[in-house]
């Protein structure tokens, strides 16, 4: 099978429209989940960054590892009073499947609070995810509904990929059963291009060398796996604004992923 290093800074245009002009693709880095090769590398994908809701798909993973999860369906919690609401269709009964779809912060926070610290932090360690730090915001005592939201907990586009390798590959201390759920949940159907695609959304606001949120910076993820004809790819994209755009940098780096790997069946499979 041949490999190829493939060039991506012509499909990159795609997120430098003259509209977004004011979006940096930091990378974008496809391995060959079978044998780890990099089928395209572009940018920095060594600096880490927060993972924001990129992590759910650990928590996923946990959580139905450890038996809190059940299905695509339950458990499905209520909402409460003081749970973060920061969006309106948060402000509802929740399944793990509208969990992932509508990236609901409060849901995952219960998943890691019912795992407690100690659970919580060796499922991190074990995954080897990121820097596995969870201590969350110095003084605050947060980490266990915070470390992931622009907090102690970082990882590269290097790291994720590698982490969604031992996924697909079976090689985390989980479940198969955990596996087959999230895969479930995180599923975006069949692409264009023949690609059967998983993945999650993710965006936040990065940190100054003080610690100071940069405010109208925000960074936004695309990350995840897909599969055609017996291939399996796993993938991250990172981009991050200038200033504040109409749309989540999030939906814009899945919706830029999604167009130049997964649209154009050349995309991908002259890299293999």
């Amino acid at each position: 099978m041949k490999i190829l290093l493939f060039s991506f800074g012509i499909l990159l245009g795609s997120c430098m429209t003259a509209a977004h002009a004011e979006t940096r693709t930091l990378c974008t880095i496809v391995l060959n989940a079978e044998n780890g090769a990099r089928l395209i590398e572009e940018g920095d994908c060594e600096s880490r960054m927060s993972p924001a809701s990129t992590f759910k798909i650990a928590i996923s993973l946990m959580g139905y590892d450890a038996g809190i999860l059940e299905d695509a369906s339950s458990p499905v919690l209520p909402f409460k009073k003081g749970y973060v609401d920061w969006r309106p269709n948060w402000r509802k009964a929740t399944s793990p499947r509208t969990w992932m779809r509508d990236s609901v912060v409060w849901y995952s926070q219960q998943i890691t609070t019912r795992l407690g610290d100690k659970r919580y932090a060796a499922y991190v360690k074990a995954f080897d995810y990121g820097n596995e730090d969870v201590s969350g915001d110095p003084g605050k005592h947060n980490g266990l509904t915070a470390a992931w939201l622009s907090s102690s907990l970082q990882i590269s586009s290097v790291e994720q990929v590698t982490f969604l390798r031992k996924l697909t590959r079976g090689e985390l201390p989980v479940s198969a059963e955990a596996v087959q759920h999230t895969a479930e949940i995180t599923d975006y159907g069949r692409q264009p291009a023949g690609w059967q695609v998983h993945g999650k959304t993710g965006a936040g606001l990065p940190r100054s060398a003080d610690g100071a949120l940069l405010r109208g910076q925000p960074f936004g993820w695309f990350v995840g796996w897909a599969e055609k004809d017996g291939r399996t790819v796993v993938f991250a994209r990172l981009i991050q604004d200038s200033r504040r755009q109409s749309s989540p940098p999030g939906f814009r780096a899945r919706g830029g992923i999604l167009k130049d790997l997964f649209t154009n069946p050349a995309a991908l499979d002259q890299a293999f």
